[in-house]
């Protein structure tokens, strides 16, 4: 036999809740340094061609998906 926590129903909503604004933080983060590169390359177009691009961003890669919010929790 082993000793598990169990949580109670009231602390793993607010737990859900916690991970759900840490996801959203994390996307508006993401989003927000994309819209200050995309502002950097218009005021400087010069310096992205002296600088070649180290990796292109994926834009439809499975590694950077998000997971969707309709499902609850992706394996």
């Amino acid at each position: 036999m082993t000793n598990r926590v169990t949580y109670a129903p009231q602390d793993f909503q607010k737990m859900c809740k916690q991970a759900e604004r840490d996801h959203e933080s994390k996307k508006l983060t993401v989003l927000m340094d994309r819209v200050k590169k995309q502002i950097a390359r218009r005021e400087n177009p010069e310096l992205e061609m002296e600088t070649p691009k180290s990796e292109p961003e994926p834009v439809g890669s499975s590694a950077s998906r998000l997971p969707s919010r309709t499902v609850p929790f992706e394996r």
